[in-house]
């Protein structure tokens, strides 16, 4: 099957060929051209998104040496509320947390019976929901020091008369 030939019998160049050849390759594979991102380097970088809300507590207003506070009735309240509506907040005398709707209306969000209200003195924080509404039994308000609190269910407040 094989034939055997000898070197010898081989004319010269036919030996001098593949000798070029084995010593010319290396030259050949270098004087390809760099490929265009040759000496670049590749990274990858994933950006996650965190988008937090934060309601600053209204404070009372000092203008006036002694504030009139207005007194509160609650009526039956909404399940859900808009949370671009809100505006700010304020802590009730009975440590709940009134939500101070489109500047104007309050709606009182009565919390967990094991949550104080003193945890949210200095502001919260509400985490957006897909619907973009702040639910009584679903949402949670967490505060600046890390503690949260679930809202039992939302009250309409209207003024005494």
């Amino acid at each position: 099957m094989f034939t055997r030939v000898r070197l010898s019998s081989l004319p010269g160049s036919a030996l001098l060929a593949p000798v070029l050849l084995v010593a010319a390759a290396p030259l050949l594979v270098s004087a390809q051209a760099a490929p265009a991102w040759a000496g670049s380097e590749l990274a990858q970088l994933t950006i996650h998104e965190r988008l937090i809300i934060r309601i600053p507590r209204v404070s009372p207003m000092r203008a006036r040496a002694t504030p009139i506070t207005p007194v509160w009735r609650e009526k039956k309240g909404p399940h859900c509320v808009e949370m671009k509506s809100l505006t700010g907040a304020a802590i009730s005398e009975d440590g709940d947390v009134d939500l101070i709707v489109e500047g104007v209306r309050r709606i009182r969000a009565k919390l967990d019976d094991e949550c104080p209200a003193m945890n949210f003195y200095s502001g919260f924080y509400l985490k957006p929901t897909a619907d973009g509404k702040i639910c009584a039994r679903r949402d949670l308000l967490r505060s600046r020091s890390g503690s949260r609190c679930g809202i039992d269910r939302f009250r309409k407040l209207v003024a005494a008369k």
